[in-house]
Parts: structure tokens; sequence; C-alpha cells
């Protein structure tokens, strides 16, 4: 049995982008009540978040889209970012509690505290781009792990598996031309943001370790299996990480009202198993898994228990 970290602070809740917002505190809210009512949050390792430093953040984001944020951040009502994206004024603290929550359970796994980990977060990150919010995300969490991981823990081979049912056009940008990140994404298609079609696959050092599958709508667990077992596992296996994170997207569920595809709870545990699985050859089992979408709180509260089983089973 793996030693699970779980990331969470209460101040993520004061992200509040309006009623009727599918990305809204419910979320958070309804996994917390999921992983207690079934007797999992005993069972993990709580990992307390620290607010990034400006000098992690502009890692994967530039000067001058920070200084944007702070300007933009409202002290009362929202101020909007684009047509889905707004801050209310506790959305700048909870993005950097984000971003400062995936770094912190990069550093719980690197030490041996913890095996792996969940991080319970919002906002989500992955469609953020270098300078720019995008789709709900304000900071890139996992861009912003994975170069913390490089540059205090010295790893060299970072994986990032986006299985959100929307490409993580943020996370694409950011690693395009870097050959220490291997970025592979499935997604529905065609489907927002527009991006992530088989034929990009990276440029210059990079060429190659940007892996693209875009998935039909009505697609479920089988597919993704296959999808998985078949393109994700050998492309691992040829890259040899030194460390797993997961942009953990539960959108791609049945009962999802932003998708069309048909993934259960069971198919992600099968999907969070088959990642387990390449950690444990690879990188002795280190996974760092974020949370991103899911907009159904059943769906998704069902969903994150598959998930933390399954991480604490590895």
């Amino acid at each position: 049995m793996a030693r699970t970290g779980l990331v969470y602070h209460q101040d993520y809740l004061q992200h509040d982008m309006g009623f009727g917002h599918p990305e809204s505190p419910d979320r958070l809210r309804a996994i917390m009540a999921k992983l207690e009512a079934v007797g999992l949050l005993a069972r993990v390792t709580g990992i307390e978040p620290a607010k990034a430093s400006d000098e992690a953040i502009t890692q994967v984001h530039t000067q001058s889209y920070l200084a944007q944020l702070k300007t933009l951040a409202p002290a009362e009502g929202r101020a909007s970012l684009d047509p889905d994206t707004s801050m209310s004024p506790g959305s700048l603290q909870a993005a950097y509690l984000a971003a400062g929550g995936a770094m912190a359970a990069a550093d719980a796994i690197m030490v041996g505290r913890v095996d792996n980990a969940f991080c319970a977060v919002r906002p989500p990150g992955h469609h953020a781009e270098r300078d720019r919010a995008m789709g709900f995300c304000l900071f890139n969490n996992v861009a912003i792990a994975a170069r913390h991981l490089q540059r205090r823990h010295g790893i060299e081979r970072v994986i990032i598996v986006d299985w959100d049912v929307h490409h993580g056009n943020g996370t694409q940008h950011t690693f395009y031309n870097d050959p220490s990140v291997l970025f592979f994404s499935t997604h529905q298609s065609p489907h927002y943001p527009g991006t992530g079609r088989a034929t990009e696959q990276g440029e210059g050092k990079g060429l190659g370790l940007t892996v693209n599958v875009p998935m039909s709508p009505g697609e479920g667990d089988d597919a993704y299996r296959e999808v998985f077992e078949t393109i994700l596992v050998p492309a691992a296996d040829a890259f040899k990480p030194e460390f797993v994170i997961i942009s953990a997207g539960f959108d791609a569920h049945r009962d999802d009202p932003l998708a069309g595809m048909a993934l259960t709870e069971e198919g992600y545990e099968a999907l969070s198993r088959i990642v387990l699985d390449v950690a444990r050859r690879h990188c002795h089992g280190r996974v760092l898994s974020c949370l991103e979408g899911g907009y159904n709180l059943t769906a998704l509260s069902a969903s994150v228990e598959r998930h933390v089983r399954a991480l604490l089973d590895a």
C-alpha cells in the first residue's frame, strides 16, 4: 500500500466565478465530502500548500501576465479575463495556493514523505498560456510543478499525462520545444480549445515529445484503455520518466455536462492504474495528480474516489 498525499486548502473555495458557473467551489466540496464519507480522508496524508513564489510562477508565465493579474484582481465584484474566466476577490490567493499546492506535493514525494499525491486544487491550470488566462485557468499548476521538480530537485525527464476531456493547450505550448518533458494528451475532438491535433508533435529538440490522441465523441472505457496501453505505455517506456504528473480532469465522464465522452469512474481507475504502473517501472512510483476539470458533482466525486483508491493501492 502506498502513502498517498492530499493537497487541499479552504481558500480554494474563495475563487468564485459566479452563480451557475460550472467551475464552482462546490466541486471541491463534493470531492472532500465523498472522500470523507468513504473513509479515504483518514487514509491519506495531508499536505499543506503554501503560496507559490512569483519566481516559480514566472518559470512558466511572463512577468507582464503576472503583473496584469495583480492589477486586475478585484477588491469586490469580478474582473473578466476571458469569456469563460474571471477573478473574484479570493481568486488570486487561490491561484497562488493551487500552484503552490502542486509544488508542495512534488516536494513531499521527492523527500519521501509520501509516494504519490492528489492535489484537490482550484482554479485548474492546463489551459493557462504563458501570457493569458483561458478556459477557467489562471496559472498552469502542472507546468509550474514540472519546472519546480527540475529546478529544485534536479529531475531531468518528466511526463505529463493529461486525460482531461479538453486539450491542455497551455501545457503543450509550455513544453513544445522542450526535450525534458513528454506531454501526452487524450481529449475529445472536435472540442474546446481547438488544439491538440495528432500532427502537433512538438518542434525543435522537443519534436516527437508531444503526443496528442484526439478521441471521438462517445468513446469510453475500452477505447481509452486501448489508447493508454498501446500509445502511452510505449512512449513512456522509451522516454523513461523520472517523475509522472497527471492533469487529472474528470470531465470525460459519460455524465459530464460540458463534453460528450463516455468514460466511467471504473474507467478512470483503470487509467490511473496504467499510469501508476508506468511510474512504478521507471521512477519509484512517483506520481503527482492535479485536478483539472469535471463538472457533474456526482460523477466527479465518484471518479476522484476511484482515482485516490488506485493511488493508495499503488
